[in-house]
């Protein structure tokens, strides 16, 4: 079953390596006789010059500079949601959380038309400092949720010995939680890359010119017809778009399942 699952992978890369005579006259699952990287070459560089042709460098790096802000700042934010909703309990906490749980079922659909409006008000339409302000706030509700889920699984008996020795919100913080989160914050910076990275909507909505993501890219390379249909570069241009988050889970994918299951019976 996993051999079947990997099939259109393995179709996938031998064809960004193959020429594009091969690709039209040779079989699909046959191994290129030639190995060659021009696709590449014309995928991240554009393959024709002038309206439409452009490639993926520029898009991909907009991609890093829209993510990176996104993960880190939703990811910061949710860990001390969680913190507080977790280990200082006030009144209307559970309210509050249920309130913000609702962000986890609301579509992305649901939220383009205030969402454009707002950017508009301050100015960021159609440049990546919005789409880092929309990603961010839009997986607020995803990070608190796991983060606040993890927390509570911490024995209660450390924050309380902390209190007595005169330890503060910060302290305790610093001291005892972080060094205890290294799972949660793996879950939710691949939760949150994958989810920021391989949005479309968003970035299609949101971003316009040289501000749009690697995934607006990739639809208007794809669909840009010059003449024979170039398979091999479209290929190339997927394996690109997809690189980073297969990077991601490689580096961290081994906390992935720890955290996620952290907090499923507590809590």
């Amino acid at each position: 079953m996993a051999a079947y699952y990997l099939v259109p992978l393995y179709v996938m890369i031998i064809t960004a390596f193959k020429p594009l005579d091969e690709i039209h006259g040779g079989g699909l699952l046959t191994p290129p006789s030639a190995w060659t990287a021009s696709a590449w070459h014309a995928a991240w560089q554009g393959r024709c010059d002038g309206p439409g042709c452009g490639g993926m460098r520029d898009a991909f790096f907009n991609s890093l500079r829209m993510t990176i802000p996104a993960v880190l700042i939703s990811t910061a934010i949710g860990a001390l949601n969680g913190y507080v909703l977790a280990l200082w309990r006030f009144r209307g906490a559970d309210v509050l959380f249920t309130a913000m749980m609702v962000g986890c079922f609301v579509p992305f659909q649901v939220v383009i038309l205030p969402m454009a409006r707002l950017l508009g008000a301050a100015g960021l339409a159609g440049t990546t400092t919005g789409l880092v302000m929309v990603h961010a706030i839009y997986g607020l509700a995803f990070t608190t949720l796991f983060f606040r889920n993890f927390y509570v699984t911490l024995p209660a008996e450390l924050i309380h010995a902390a209190r007595i020795d005169g330890a503060g919100f910060w302290r305790i913080f610093q001291r005892i939680v972080l060094p205890l989160s290294t799972p949660i914050f793996m879950v939710c910076i691949i939760w949150q890359f994958t989810q920021v990275w391989n949005d479309f909507l968003f970035g299609v909505v949101f971003a316009s010119g040289e501000a749009q993501p690697v995934t607006v890219a990739l639809n208007n390379l794809v669909n840009t017809t010059t003449g024979v249909k170039a398979y091999n570069v479209d290929m190339a241009a997927a394996l690109i778009a997809a690189l980073p988050t297969l990077a991601v889970y490689a580096v961290a994918g081994r906390y992935f399942v720890r955290g996620l299951t952290a907090g499923a019976v507590k809590g």
